[in-house]
Formats: structure tokens, sequence, C-alpha cells
């Protein structure tokens, strides 16, 4: 008689992929709801606060950032509909602002506001370039900025990643994440924690140019 356990039942490892693939939707599907009705932002928190809940524990069932990212918008399309809309615009047009204020220091826009899924909790994130790390609590100071500092730990590419200063700030009854970064950082984004790509990141035009595109596309919808 052969030894069945050279020879796995076809059926049963199937049933035991589905389970884990279902599992891994309803993760996904639970911290999208976390980070749209509790304001996370972190996908790590929001992984493991949906398998508490869940009592889901084994690490083959964890969704990846981007199935979290992909339910989130989803869950956005279905509950939040026009709400989310408003504020995502609201915050693409104040980031518009924000990156002519800053167009010294080279500004990019990356995270929720840039990718879409910014709601009413989100901040506007920024990423600015300098050397000189004091510049731009320089700037915000010479302007009037009350700033709060920090400091956040990012993957600049395989071999280089460090901690570096945020500057957190509150303008048009908005909150502001101001990453500052090194000169030639410019060159090629830092790597995303949910894909482990160069972040998405847009300049002033290339954020009006978005705009553009939807309040066409707004037109030909209505």
């Amino acid at each position: 008689m052969p030894n069945s356990r050279h020879h796995p039942n076809p059926h049963a490892q199937l049933h035991a992929q589905t389970r884990i693939r279902e599992r891994r939707q309803r993760l996904a599907h639970e911290a999208a709801r976390l980070m749209a009705e509790g304001g996370m932002r972190d996908y790590h928190q929001a992984k493991l606060k949906a398998a508490q809940r869940l009592g889901i524990h084994d690490d083959a069932s964890l969704p990846r950032n981007r199935e979290i990212e992909d339910a989130l918008r989803e869950y956005q399309r279905l509950f939040a509909g026009s709400d989310q809309a408003a504020e995502l615009r609201i915050r693409r047009e104040a980031a518009i602002r924000a990156l002519a204020f800053f167009r010294r220091f080279e500004p990019r826009l990356v995270g929720a506001v840039l990718d879409g899924t910014a709601d009413a909790n989100t901040a506007v994130a920024l990423h600015l370039h300098d050397d000189d790390a004091d510049a731009v609590p320089r700037w915000l100071d010479e302007h009037g900025v009350p700033a709060e500092s920090r400091s956040r730990h990012l993957r600049l590419d395989r071999d280089r990643e460090g901690d570096f200063p945020v500057w957190l700030f509150g303008a048009e009854g908005l909150s502001f994440d101001v990453t500052v970064l090194p000169a030639d950082v410019l060159r090629q984004a830092p790597l995303s924690g949910v894909d482990g790509k160069p972040m998405r990141r847009a300049s002033a035009s290339q954020l009006q140019a978005l705009l553009a595109e939807e309040e066409i596309a707004g037109y030909e919808a209505s």
C-alpha cells in the first residue's frame, strides 16, 4: 500500500487553500473597515487589529498591504461615495497650495491624498528635499507656522534606509505631514511600505493635471 504521506489529498489541499484565501479576504475587508471608520492609517496595525477581532492568527491568512488598499477603495466606493470624494478633493486642492508654499524644497505629494484613498481623517503628506534638515523648520518658523517634530523610518532603496525628520502642522483646518529627505532622493522615490516599490509621488504640475482630468471626467459622467 503506498504511503499516503507522500501523496497528499489534492481535494484537502484545495480546501485548505480556499480557506486561507477566504480568511485573507475577510481580514483585508475588516482592516479596510477599521481604516475607513476608525481613521487608522497604518496597514500593519489595521491588519493585526482585524486578525484579533476575527480570531484569525495564522500568518498565511494575513493579507498583503496591497490587498487591504484594494479593499479600502472598494469600501469607500460602496459606503462613503460622494463624501469621500469631497474630502479627497479638498485635500488635493490644499496640497496644490502647500506644494507652492514649499516650492524651494522640490516638494512632492505622496500617500493617500495622491492615491485616492484619503478621507476626513487623512493628513496631506509631502516629501521635501534639502540636504540641510534644519532648513524646513526655519522656513516654517519664518512664516509663523507652529509645527511638531517627529521622525519616520524609510527605505530609500534596497541598500539605504534611515530615520528622517517629519514636521506636523495644521493649516486651512487640515493636517499636514511633511517628511524632509536628502536632495538626491528626488531622483528616485523611497520604497513604499505597501508594495516595496518606489512610492508614487506628484509635483505641483502633475497634481494640477490630475485634478483637471478628474474635473473633465466629472463633467462627462454628469
